[in-house]
């Protein structure tokens, strides 16, 4: 039921976050209004004794409700529906259809959300962390209590060919999975008829592989058919929350100039 005044809403994000763009998508599909307070991931902002008390994982999205914070992106999406959810619903009436959406949600987590990290460091990150001394890059490993392991195995020379490549394999089984969806709803999004939290899950996984160079990865994928990702990809950008949520910078290639550079190159060759 939704809460007839949801008093004040504030986002701790970062602008090319992609767990910050699902939410940033969702309060403005909703038409909430909220404060947005951007944090600095490279200068540590996220890292702070005020945030961590907020966010003891120190990572980006935090929304705070009335002064109390909500962490973790799927958990905030799925808190939006809780308090508003008579305003542009994202999720089905029915439990075996809210399952199913959750099922949907688990796996983007788990498989290309997760793997879209690798190459996103690979390509963007990588110049940041080179410039540091391996006392400073271990230091800046320890500080982070969900990503110490992911950044250690990248290193100061980055993510080896063999991860990259599973990496890779992981977002085609994505993309695979994605257009299954799309068929068996019969579209135009994944659940069918009605836009969801699915669709949102996924949304800056696909616009990040298309920004990065990899959107091969679904306009050569026979596993589609007849349904173009394209053609969800540009109906979600047309909608009014894409354009807020995408503001000038969300994207890696608008933030580094040299990875826009890197891929000209690289398409060129």
């Amino acid at each position: 039921m939704t809460h007839p005044d949801l008093g004040s809403l504030v986002l701790y994000n970062a602008p090319q976050s992609t767990c910050s763009q699902r939410v940033r998508y969702a309060l403005h599909h909703k038409g909430l209004g909220f404060e947005e307070r951007k944090l600095d991931l490279f200068t540590g902002d996220q890292l702070k004794p005020d945030y961590l008390a907020l966010n003891p994982n120190g990572v980006v999205p935090t929304l705070l409700h009335d002064g109390e914070p909500v962490i973790d992106s799927a958990v905030i999406l799925e808190y939006l529906e809780d308090v508003a959810g008579d305003l542009a619903p994202l999720r089905p009436k029915d439990p075996l259809e809210i399952a199913r959406m959750r099922a949907m949600m688990r796996f983007i987590d788990e498989v290309p959300a997760g793997a879209i990290r690798v190459p996103s460091y690979n390509l963007a990150f990588l110049p940041h962390y080179q410039a540091m001394t391996e006392g400073e890059f271990r230091a800046l490993c320890d500080s982070k209590p969900l990503r110490r392991e992911f950044l250690m195995k990248m290193g100061r020379t980055g993510f080896p060919k063999p991860e990259m490549d599973e990496a890779l394999s992981r977002l085609q089984r994505g993309i695979d999975r994605m257009a299954g969806w799309l068929a068996e709803s019969g579209g135009p999004w994944l659940m069918g008829r009605e836009l969801g939290l699915a669709d949102v899950m996924i949304l800056p996984v696909i616009v990040r592989m298309e920004d990065i160079g990899l959107d091969h990865l679904w306009r050569d994928a026979p596993q589609i058919g007849d349904w173009q990702i394209g053609d969800w990809l540009a109906s979600m950008q047309a909608s009014p929350a894409y354009r807020k949520t995408y503001y000038h910078g969300s994207l890696l290639t608008e933030k580094y100039p040299h990875l826009r550079q890197s891929l000209k190159a690289g398409s060129a060759a």
